[in-house]
């Protein structure tokens, strides 16, 4: 910012010359009020009233130049002081209508409403009428004409909002199925955390939905890929509970709709599952699955639409590729944290086929006709690298078929 000062005082032949000089240098100004005040200072100095046409024209062209006005505004601005005398700021102030509820009343009305624990407008607008009118308080005088409409508008006041302010809970919603409270698996492998994810637009129907499964205690995951929400338990879960290699005990979710329904509460109650759902303000319920969401689903599928019609290329890729990748190959962090003998903090990563086989006899929780050696097996037949890089084949694969599809 540079500060120009007595510029105003310049004669004509200095300004003409600083004119020709200046001729590729621009100035800007920021401050209006002082822009005004300065080209009043030089309209007066130069006594821009009693000069010709061609003076006026230089002082016209030097105020142009130092306060970066454009040509029309400094017209106006020299009309202006020939007009009145001088140049200054016009703050112009919108009409408004006259007030005609003061405070006081705002915080009557804040007053009345408490005491009849905030009615309806209509029932309102009665009892300040009996008060003004029948028991003859004129503290009530204005209120008792109010409009049903205007006494809205008050209860909108932030005087009326600091004179009343009144809260509720959030009210828990009956619903008999399932009970809300955190799992306890108690270090077994046989306990579920799942949520869905929708592939793209929320507005749109015709999406896919992924379901996301993760084993509680081994991180174990699974992806099936229905069409739809509705169709998730006629069209998944009957080939996904044969896929799991635990017999499953426990199912948490949150309280979606698509978990929390009786179709879902009667295949678990047939198949001896028992089902748990989030508490309100734990959202470290169903924190495991919603971690999930993010590394497992969306960093491999993105957040863009894909059509429901490509379920079934996602879901072969999720049980061929994706979920043997992560289950054998990807290691990922153990809720178990220990301090070494410097104090840090050292926490242990490894698959969840290595999770699994650290527990005390595994092969208790696997299914029947499943064997550990099975397992291993599995994870043998390639390196970690060699698995990612099959997956990240099969998926570039499975997105050119979405491109052309």
């Amino acid at each position: 910012m540079i500060s120009v000062h007595e510029s105003e005082k310049l004669s004509s032949d200095q300004v003409q010359r600083f004119l020709l000089a200046s001729a590729e240098v621009r100035f800007e100004a920021n401050q209006r009020a002082q822009v005004y005040a300065w080209v009043e200072q030089v309209l007066r100095q130069h006594e821009y009233v009693r000069q010709g046409r061609r003076a006026r024209g230089l002082l016209r062209r030097y105020i142009g130049k130092m306060t970066g006005l454009s040509r029309a505004q400094i017209t106006r601005l020299s009309g202006r002081y020939l007009a009145t005398g001088w140049v200054a700021c016009e703050t112009n102030r919108r009409h408004r209508f006259a007030r005609r509820y003061t405070q006081a009343d705002i915080e009557l009305l804040a007053q009345v409403e408490k005491a009849h624990d905030t009615l309806s407008g209509p029932a309102t607008r009665r009892i300040l009428e009996r008060e003004f009118h029948e028991y003859g308080k004129l503290e009530f005088e204005r209120l008792a004409s109010i409009s049903n409409g205007h006494l809205y508008n008050l209860r909108h006041t932030p005087r009326y909002r600091q004179r009343l302010s009144h809260y509720e809970k959030t009210r828990l919603t009956a619903v008999s199925l399932s009970e809300r409270r955190k799992p306890d698996p108690q270090g077994k492998p046989e306990y579920l955390r799942i949520d869905t994810v929708h592939q793209g637009d929320s507005t749109n129907a015709n999406l896919v939905y992924h379901i996301n499964a993760v084993d509680e205690v081994t991180g174990r995951l699974w992806q099936p890929c229905p069409a739809s929400p509705k169709p998730i338990w006629s069209q998944c879960w009957s080939p996904f509970w044969p896929s799991s290699p635990f017999r499953i005990h426990g199912f948490h979710s949150d309280n979606g709709s698509e978990f929390i329904n009786q179709t879902v509460a009667k295949l678990l109650n047939k198949l001896m599952i028992e089902q748990t759902k989030s508490r309100p303000r734990h959202s470290n319920d169903n924190g495991l699955a919603e971690t999930k969401n993010g590394a497992i689903i969306r960093k491999r599928m993105g957040w863009g639409y894909i059509e429901a019609t490509q379920a079934d290329r996602i879901h072969q890729f999720y049980t061929a590729y994706l979920n043997p990748y992560l289950n054998y190959h990807r290691p990922c962090a153990q809720a178990d944290v220990e301090t070494d003998s410097k104090e840090r903090t050292i926490r242990h990563y490894q698959t969840p086929l290595e999770t699994l086989l650290a527990l005390p006899q595994p092969q208790q929780y696997l299914r029947s006709g499943l064997s550990l050696s099975t397992l291993e097996r599995i994870a043998k037949t390639m390196s970690d690298t060699e698995a990612a890089q099959r997956m990240q084949q099969a998926k570039r694969r499975l997105f050119s078929q979405f491109k052309t599809a």
